[in-house]
């Protein structure tokens, strides 16, 4: 008999366990894990570096990077943030940095480091780690007022139990069968799979760009003769930021944003779907066509090709004159305002196909999970079974990249194991 089980040895399981010996020494706590190893996602994420958080301390702001869960993690960022998640780990000897863009690593820009912090406090604090423990059933045995959990070859028992589990199916499964709503998950932060001549050899470039999802045509099901469109201008999502371009369409954070709050409705579109780029977002196509005509007369003995009159890559810059059919050795003398205005509309009204996604590294990260009104945010606790708390990923709950979706496990956690040890 354990007085606290925690399913999942993720980075919210341990935070929580470590939070809940430290509040309440008395307490028996048992980790389990399914795998062989713990910590896993910890290990790759950032690159292997472990973004293990972000730079923005007001709750509120703090709260705007989650396309689901915003509402709802503002009163527990006001109990538990950033500048407690950086105090947990320089109290323990980890020191962290910020980087330009607001991401917090450790110094030695190694995950290891915080896996090691981890592991150094579960023992100090006999924390047992069952790992290779797969929870195959959990119950409520309201007679024993404790519940049950069965793994392979065994049942447990503990007075209270928290789910740190993540994204996993199984377990999912067994919280719908207890009477819990579960929305279904769909893949959030990926990338766009784009199959375009214009971004081949361009490879590793980055720019900054405004990005916009267009609504889809409406087609009039009661016409079938002659398909009569309605195109609605205004886009279903936008975002703006580095653009980066890579070996199977394009990445980077404004394309990440897109797919985190998009997340559900490119599901239903299965990945298929238009974005439109301005790689100059200070221009109109308008302003940027009046801007080329000073240019023209300005620089007219120079070849188009050759001069890359704003600030973008200039192999960028190549690739979209070549692809508004503009040749290589003609000036800017001899161009007419009309081949100036398609390539105008290539840099600011660039149109692509999105035929699919791809995962964004190893970072797997779903929208899903628990829904949210299930939970009461003061102590993460459920609504319906008594005893049972969630932290991290397992609810609906999930972040665009940049550390935020490491904080919703620290703050759910920590909130929980406070509940757990009083």
């Amino acid at each position: 008999m354990f007085d606290v089980i925690i399913i999942g040895g993720g980075a919210a399981g341990f935070y929580a366990a470590i939070s809940i010996a430290e509040r309440n020494p008395k307490l028996s706590i048992a980790i389990f894990e399914r795998g062989k190893t713990v910590l896993g996602k910890v290990k790759v994420s950032g690159g292997g570096r472990c973004n293990v958080t972000h730079a923005e301390f007001s709750p509120h702001d703090l709260s705007q990077n989650y396309p689901r869960g915003a509402k709802e993690l503002i009163g527990p960022f006001h109990s538990h943030a950033v500048t407690d998640t950086v105090a947990f780990f320089e109290d323990r000897g980890v020191s962290l940095k910020v980087e330009q863009d607001g991401r917090i690593f450790p110094k030695t820009d190694s995950s290891q480091t915080i896996i090691d912090c981890f592991l150094e406090e579960v023992k100090r604090l006999k924390i047992k780690v069952l790992k290779n423990s797969s929870v195959k059933n959990f119950e409520w045995k309201e007679k024993e007022k404790s519940w049950r959990v069965t793994t392979m070859n065994k049942h447990y028992h503990s007075k209270k139990l928290l789910v740190a589990t993540g994204s996993n199916p199984k377990i999912w499964k067994l919280l719908k069968e207890l009477g819990h709503k579960i929305v279904d998950p769909v893949p959030s932060l990926f990338t766009f799979n784009i199959a375009d001549k214009r971004l081949e050899g361009l490879q590793g470039i980055s720019a900054e760009a405004y990005v916009e999802i267009p609504k889809r045509t409406h087609y009039d099901s009661d016409i079938s003769d002659q398909i009569k469109t309605k195109v609605e201008k205004k886009p279903l999502l936008t975002s703006e930021g580095p653009v980066l371009i890579t070996h199977w369409g394009l990445s980077g954070p404004a394309i990440l944003r897109l797919s985190a709050w998009g997340a559900r409705l490119l599901n239903e579109y299965r990945y298929h779907f238009k974005i439109e780029l301005n790689w100059l977002p200070e221009f109109s196509t308008g302003s940027f066509l009046q801007y080329l005509l000073q240019v023209k007369e300005v620089e007219s003995k120079k070849a188009i090709y050759g001069t890359t009159p704003v600030d973008i890559p200039s192999r960028l810059w190549k690739k979209f004159v070549k692809a508004s059919g503009i040749d290589t050795k003609l000036r800017w003398a001899d161009i007419t305002k009309e081949k100036l205005g398609i390539l105008a509309e290539q840099l600011t009204k660039c149109s692509f196909k999105v035929t699919g996604k791809s995962t964004f590294k190893e970072e797997f990260v779903t929208a899903g999970g628990v829904d949210l009104k299930e939970i009461d945010f003061k102590t993460f606790q459920s609504k319906l079974l008594p005893n049972l708390y969630f932290a991290g990923e397992v609810m609906n709950v999930d972040a665009i990249t940049g550390g935020f979706n490491f904080q919703n496990a620290w703050t759910s956690a920590y909130l929980a194991a406070r509940a757990i040890a009083d």
